[in-house]
């Protein structure tokens, strides 16, 4: 089995050296159909021979052990690799030993070389690859080097002879000739070495070591020192290295690993988790990348994601054998088996963290039980060589204030001992950083309390971990004191540790040169309270200050002159801080809370001034002094407005104009008051699929009336390849998608700059045609199944298994009025919450409440999480936000893909049909098509099946509410209040699918989960809306309102986008079938697209409107 004549690691194009003409799973389906055919054949021993790429090899043994795991009993493997030159290196570059590591996890009972060189050039290589296996050791040499006509001249005895020194020395087991040899050279050979013995394999090679490879072989023992995990491109722990991946500027971002490596990284970690980055396509690219730079890849890669798709993306291009981070029991034991047996399966060794069934590991015990049940699994049930077993127990933050935190250090040495004691093979590591979190921005400490915490751990047993070598101070030169203080610390020998660090810190670094009180900055200047009030987010003392200001006639003549000058120079300040990532976004719009109160202060003498003007001067007064105007807007059809709400608080801040018109706005409104306040900039927002046509619309309305002003697109639903393709191109002026709040000062100001404006038009139009261009590509490039095939692979439920639908409690509807709301607070997911506030922690703190130990955003996440604890307290005592709900059940059949749904048990009326699109995108062999049709038993079979839907929400009462704190310019508790009501609406459709599951349909009346299992989907069933995924046309709704009676009910309506209202609702379809899963229709043919329409009983370009971004092809082409 051959090499192929495509390659892994390289790329065939010099100019895209990230490029590849082949992929992972492409070349494994060649490989497994050539082996297929060898074994049917009859073959006694597969061999996967010349190989010049590894990476290859590794797709090809991928292959054959799939074979052997599904379809044939396993026999001998033999793999052979090329040494292409005197350097010893394959053509992808890899160092002979290097080789033998990244293959050996398939156990080839031969490993070897063969080909490109004669025999004498290969020997000093066979005896390397002699010297590094216990395999057998075959060798089937060229007959020497050609001469200039491409002829082999070397003799069959000369080969014979240097085959035989081979042998004599002990070097070979299987020999033979390869390129320029002919019968006579083989029958040459075999007498040659027909009285020879062969080569004696060693048994226990390499016994208690663990080996890893890039281009060049990691042997670590345990005489190796600790071993030091670059931790620098990582998208979430490396501003700049996430910078970078963003900006596409991935050549760039790989002088970072280079770096690294040059700096002593012995392993370089890669993590592309970040939620606004396509994390596979990123690691894809840059794994390539670094697979073109010797000075990078030349160290093993640890492949680092929360994702194990991910991680799967990253162990498909590396050719050497990587470290995968991480594994945990913490899903389950079958769950971790199975991902063991990948990581296995494709060669790499493994990080397993201290996370079981019930939570991380905290203690002593707890870090040891699971780490030896881990390291038993692996062992005894995956076959998991012990070498390639890496145990992370959890380094957790101390000096939190928590005294149960206070042993965390100790807790880790402690394991670490136990484990290495009683799991032999296995290593020890772990993230350092962990350790000294609550200590952020005091570095010399921190720095400290990690060379004191690793003296200890390294003697302990800890072999590797993710640490900034570069800043360890060496443990004996620490300053006594502070190292007496870090030693007390970490083995919580003085209660009152942290607080002497904290005032050695202050003193050291002279923070407290006095001893002052706690508001000593009300002794400031006005100037300075000002700023410090609207930094600190602080409104105590705000009018009283600003009054100060006012009536300093002397300083400030106008009360003009106050906003222009403290207020505006401190908003400026949190604006900055703001853009360095020094304040965040909850911080910031307190601060607005802050300024919108003094200026509110200031109005009525500024309206009285006016009026004065005005009859003195008999016309308009003075203009006041923005950055520039601009109107801000949720599309027509849409009510969603908690980022728009953010953006303009942000703008405000850096003192824009904002003219906020709200949601559900018309084109015609926009453009009347853009035109009317001569504003410099239009934004748009939007959350549904439909307010995408809506934006294309109000784009071609400007570009209609001649408006010559930026437009800004925003928005979950939104992308910048939809902005490039369907929206700058109706519209000549700029068109600029932006992804968040944070983003916006920076394009606003690019935009009205003059000297910024050009350059910054010109790099957004080069790159809007790369997308475009890509995008049309990508089109072409996609193949598509016709809709009648893949509805003949459709995806296949065994009705005749014997399955019997449960029924429903009642058919019908059932109304819930002005439900309970402290019921569904223990169903709140807060993740989502936290992300509203673009507040998210870095790994291992990701999540809920895990958040609360981030070293950047820890702080503030728990101060909007107090105050939104202090909020919802008072919803709920105050009643002031309401929830409405009703859930429905139908007898239902599908048939083709559709659902019918019946009025009663005689099924003999149908009162409703639900239209289902079917995935068309081609697929692997064996691929299945799926259509939420088919969860539900045919009609043909015979099978009674019933479907369920609801409506919920938690909106009533939140305009109230939200207009209360408008009139304290509380923009803060606004949006605190709206993004609490979505929390409430999404926990009110868990708490109802639950009670559907085990009591409404009980279907699954046993289970037992707890809240964090149902946000991961781990219950039965599914609950797929409208206008998602599963099922992208958002009419659906109109027949669930319609059959539901829904706005009857619950006062919940829908526009004429077919967005819910209020904005705070939820709805959806209920799936009881066990084998029901979530997926995603992608794109659709136009083949199927005619046929829903014809299904449905409407024009063509009706359904293209409503699921425009599902097309496979653009409507205005055809």
């Amino acid at each position: 089995m051959g090499p192929t004549n495509r390659t892994l690691s390289i790329s065939p194009s010099v100019e895209r050296p990230d490029y590849r003409n082949i992929t992972w799973d492409v070349l494994v389906e060649a490989y497994m159909e050539q082996a297929r055919g060898l074994l049917d054949g009859g073959v006694d021993i597969l061999l996967v021979e010349t190989i010049f790429d590894t990476a290859n090899a590794k797709a090809a043994l991928f292959a054959i052990q799939t074979l052997f795991e599904t379809e044939y009993n396993p026999i001998p493997l033999f793999v052979s690799g090329t040494i292409v030159d005197k350097s010893g290196r394959t053509l992808s570059g890899q160092m002979g030993e290097a080789f033998v590591i990244s293959v050996s996890h398939a156990q080839p009972v031969c490993i070897g070389l063969n080909c490109a060189l004669g025999a004498v050039e290969m020997r000093p290589f066979i005896e390397n690859i002699c010297q590094n296996t216990s395999a057998a050791i075959i060798c089937y040499p060229n007959a020497g080097f050609p001469n200039t006509f491409g002829e082999y001249e070397e003799t069959p005895e000369t080969t014979a002879s240097h085959i035989w020194d081979f042998a004599k020395d002990g070097l070979v087991n299987v020999v033979g000739g390869c390129c320029g040899t002919t019968p006579d050279h083989i029958r040459a050979i075999a007498e040659a070495v027909s009285t020879m013995k062969p080569r004696s394999t060693p048994s226990a090679l390499y016994q208690d070591v663990l080996l890893l490879s890039g281009l060049e072989p990691m042997r670590i023992t345990s005489e190796t020192n600790f071993v030091n995990i670059g931790e620098r491109c990582n998208v979430s722990g490396s501003k700049k290295f996430c910078r970078l991946i963003k900006d596409g500027l991935f050549e760039e971002a790989l002088s970072i690993a280079k770096t690294q490596v040059e700096n002593g990284a012995q392993i370089l970690d890669v993590n592309m988790d970040e939620g606004l980055l396509d994390s596979h396509a990123a690691m894809y690219r840059f794994l390539n990348l670094v697979s073109t730079e010797p000075d990078i890849c030349k160290v093993p890669i640890c492949i680092d994601s929360s994702n194990f798709d991910v991680i799967e993306t990253g162990l498909k291009v590396i050719q050497g054998k990587s470290l995968v981070n991480s594994i945990s029991l913490k899903e389950s034991e079958e769950d971790f088996i199975c991902k063991a047996k990948l990581i296995k399966k494709y060669g790499a060794a493994v990080v397993v963290m201290a996370f079981d069934e019930k939570g991380q590991a905290v203690d002593v015990d707890s870090k040891v039980r699971i780490c030896q049940r881990s390291y038993k699994i692996l062992v005894e049930k995956v076959g998991f060589n012990p070498n390639d077993i890496i145990f992370d127990p959890n380094i957790l933050t101390v000096a939190t204030g928590i005294e149960e935190h206070s042993t965390y250090g100790m807790n880790f040495i402690e394991a670490t001992k136990i484990i290495k004691a009683t799991c032999p093979g296995a290593r020890v590591s772990g993230g350092v950083s962990n350790f000294s979190f609550s200590f952020r921005g005091k570095d010399v400490m921190r720095e400290a309390m990690h060379s004191v915490f690793l003296y200890h751990a390294i003697k302990a047993g800890m072999d590797m971990g993710i640490v900034n070598a570069g800043c360890l101070p060496v443990y004996d030169d620490i300053e006594p004191e502070l190292l007496k203080l870090c030693e007390a610390l970490l083995w919580n020998t003085d209660p009152d540790c942290t607080e002497k660090l904290l005032a050695y810190a202050d003193q050291s670094t002279n923070q407290l040169r006095n001893s002052v009180v706690q508001d000593d900055w009300r002794i400031r200047s006005v100037e300075e309270r000002l700023q410090y009030s609207l930094i600190k987010g602080i409104d105590k003392f705000i009018e009283e200050d600003t009054e100060t200001a006012r009536s300093d006639s002397s300083r400030y003549p106008r009360p003009l002159n106050v906003i222009e000058g403290p207020l505006m120079s401190g908003m400026s300040v949190v604006g900055e801080l703001f853009g360095a990532g020094k304040m965040f976004l909850p911080q910031v719009i307190k601060s607005a809370r802050v300024m919108k109160k003094a200026v509110g202060y200031l109005i009525p003498f500024m309206e009285e001034e006016r009026a004065s003007m005005m009859n003195q001067l008999d016309g308009e007064p003075e203009k006041e002094r923005y950055n520039g105007t601009i109107i801000l807007a949720t599309v027509k059809g849409d009510v969603h407005d908690i980022g728009k709400n953010i953006v303009g608080v942000v703008l405000g801040c850096n003192n824009y104009k904002v003219i906020d018109l709200g949601v559900m706005c018309s084109s015609d409104k926009i453009l009347q008051c853009a035109i009317a306040e001569k504003a410099d900039i239009i934004g748009l927002s939007g959350l549904i699929t439909p307010s995408l046509d809506e934006m294309i619309h109000v784009a071609k309305e400007m570009e209609r009336v001649g408006l010559q002003i930026p437009l800004l697109i925003g928005g979950a639903t939104t992308s910048r390849t939809h902005t490039a393709v369907k929206i700058a191109t109706k519209y000549r002026n700029p068109v600029v998608h932006v992804v968040d709040a944070s983003k916006s000062v920076v394009v606003c100001s690019s935009l009205l700059d003059r000297k910024m404006h050009d350059d910054f038009i010109e790099d957004l139009n080069e790159d809007y045609e790369i997308i475009r261009e890509d995008h049309y590509e990508n089109l072409k490039d996609k193949k598509y199944v016709t809709i009648n095939e893949a509805r003949k692979h459709s995806f296949k439920i065994d009705w005749d298994s014997g399955f019997k639908p449960v029924v429903p409690k009642f058919l019908g509807t059932k109304v819930f009025k002005n439900y309970d709301l402290s019921l569904l607070v223990p169903y709140i997911d807060w993740k989502p919450f936290f992300d509203v506030w673009q507040l998210r922690g870095k790994y291992p703190n990701r999540g809920f409440p895990k958040i609360f130990n981030d070293a950047t955003v820890g702080e503030e996440a728990r101060r909007v999480f107090d105050d939104a604890q202090k909020l919802l307290s008072r919803i709920l005592s105050q009643g002031s936000v309401q929830a409405q709900g009703v859930v429905a059940f139908y007898p239902a059949n599908s048939t083709g893909d559709d659902i019918e749904l019946y009025e009663d048990e005689s099924r003999s009326k149908v009162v409703a049909r639900l239209f289902g699109l079917r995935q068309q995108a081609e697929k692997e062999a064996q691929g299945t098509f799926c259509c939420i049709s088919d969860f539900i038993a045919p009609r043909e079979s015979g099978i009674q099946d019933y479907i369920g839907m609801f409506a919920v929400t938690a909106g009533f009462g939140v305009d109230a509410l939200c207009a209360e704190f408008q009139r304290d310019y509380d923009d803060y508790s606004v949006i605190l209040v709206k993004a609490l009501a979505d929390r409430l609406a999404e926990a009110f459709a868990e708490e109802l699918h639950e009670k559907v599951r085990k009591d409404l349909w009980g279907y699954a009346n046993n289970e037992d989960l707890q809240a964090s299992e149902m946000h991961r989907v781990k219950y039965e069933g599914i609950r797929p809306a409208p206008g998602y995924p599963i099922q992208p046309d958002h009419q659906e709704k109109q027949t669930m309102w319609k059959l539901m009676k829904v706005k009857e009910h619950t006062g919940i309506g829908l526009t004429e986008a077919l967005a819910m209202t209020p904005a705070a609702s939820v709805s959806g379809l209920y799936f009881a079938h066990p084998d029901s899963h979530y997926f995603s229709v992608g794109k659709l043919g136009k083949d199927q697209v005619m046929d829903y329409a014809n299904r449905r009983e409407t024009d063509i370009v009706q359904v293209e409107k409503w699921i425009n971004t599902n097309l496979s092809y653009d409507p205005a082409e055809e």
